[in-house]
């Protein structure tokens, strides 16, 4: 069923990637839509963001985890990710391959085109099997794992209550969940209550069926959501170049962007995740919580594929981040004059 090393450290938190993917992701300067482009680099590097999340997480600590779908035929590369950062291995190998997605770096404009494709196609029975398999998983990780986060879009037919499933799951076993996805899957996922959220800005006005314009619709719509779901502890509400906003039951803070060279962004939110979940692990205050995430996204962008230098330059990074009470930036009139 899955594939595991026999000496691994002590699993504290797993990433869940029902929906992987090879990212191949070419750098074209100046790159023209229609044209012959001449490409100035390219690498394909195991990504898809539950992927991510356990890349980013395992350059900054131990006791990684992952588990979810692999294709046999292409699964060299993740395999060779999980072993060089040695995050343990308990995937579902299934016949055929793994999507290829193509992402697009314009380093001239600082773009990334991104061209996904859907993922295995299975049949019911046997998606509801591959489920089983992973409630088995749950069941082994929770004896040590405490925190577990699911990441990204569900493969073809997949039922779009699979992430409350497992939710309720890791909930009966008295551990923790972030949840990072979007449309009817985090519909249907929030209902069983996760613990943190990282939705965009997007995703979240997706969520609530509404136009979010700020900071402010924001905070209006995750105090919504908090008090809608009385076990939600967490939300981080990514914002691109402009930050990211992030609230507890007491607490509402922006977080400013660090300036980086960018490279790709790529997985920038995927490795927010990770900074949100690595500070959760150690316990850390929303402050903190905020720092760390933001620092694991700048740390990012300054690489190409979901990767982070060494622990102490993420945390100095972390150390720089500046933070604000939410209300105390609004009232400074936005987060461009806040500093």
């Amino acid at each position: 069923m899955s594939k595991t090393r026999d000496s691994v450290p002590t699993i504290s938190v797993v990433c869940i990637a029902l929906n992987p993917a090879l990212d191949q992701t070419i750098e074209v300067r100046d790159f023209k839509l229609g044209k012959v482009n001449r490409a100035q680099s390219a690498q394909i590097d195991a990504g898809g963001k539950g992927v991510n999340v356990a890349s980013c997480l395992a350059d900054y600590r131990s006791g990684v985890a992952i588990s979810g779908l692999l294709g046999r035929d292409n699964a060299g590369l993740f395999e060779q990710l999980f072993e060089e950062k040695q995050i343990t291995d308990h995937c579902l190998y299934v016949e055929g391959m793994t999507r290829v997605n193509t992402k697009l770096v314009d380093p001239e404009r600082g773009l990334t085109t991104d061209n996904n494709l859907p993922g295995t196609a299975l049949e019911p029975e046997r998606i509801e099997a591959e489920i089983q398999n992973l409630f088995s998983i749950v069941d082994e990780l929770a004896a040590t794992a405490s925190w577990f986060v699911l990441s990204g879009s569900l493969p073809p037919a997949w039922p779009v209550d699979t992430y409350a499933r497992i939710i309720l799951r890791v909930r009966s076993h008295g551990r923790k969940v972030l949840l990072d996805a979007s449309g009817k899957a985090l519909a249907e996922g929030i209902l069983a209550e996760p613990h943190a959220l990282k939705p965009n800005e997007h995703e979240l006005a997706e969520l609530l069926g509404r136009e979010l314009s700020g900071p402010e619709s924001i905070a209006e719509a995750v105090r919504d959501l908090l008090e809608k779901h009385p076990e939600l502890e967490c939300v981080a509400v990514s914002m691109g170049e402009q930050g990211a906003l992030f609230f507890s039951r007491t607490e509402s803070l922006y977080a400013r962007p660090l300036p980086v060279e960018l490279v790709s962004t790529v997985g920038a939110g995927d490795a927010m995740v990770a900074g949100l979940v690595a500070a959760k692990l150690e316990s850390l205050p929303l402050s903190a919580c905020a720092r760390l995430a933001t620092a694991f996204s700048a740390a990012k962008l300054t690489r190409l594929g979901a990767h982070l230098p060494e622990p102490e330059k993420v945390r100095e990074l972390a150390a720089s981040v500046e933070v604000f009470p939410l209300e105390t930036m609004l009232a400074a009139g936005g987060m461009n004059q806040q500093g």
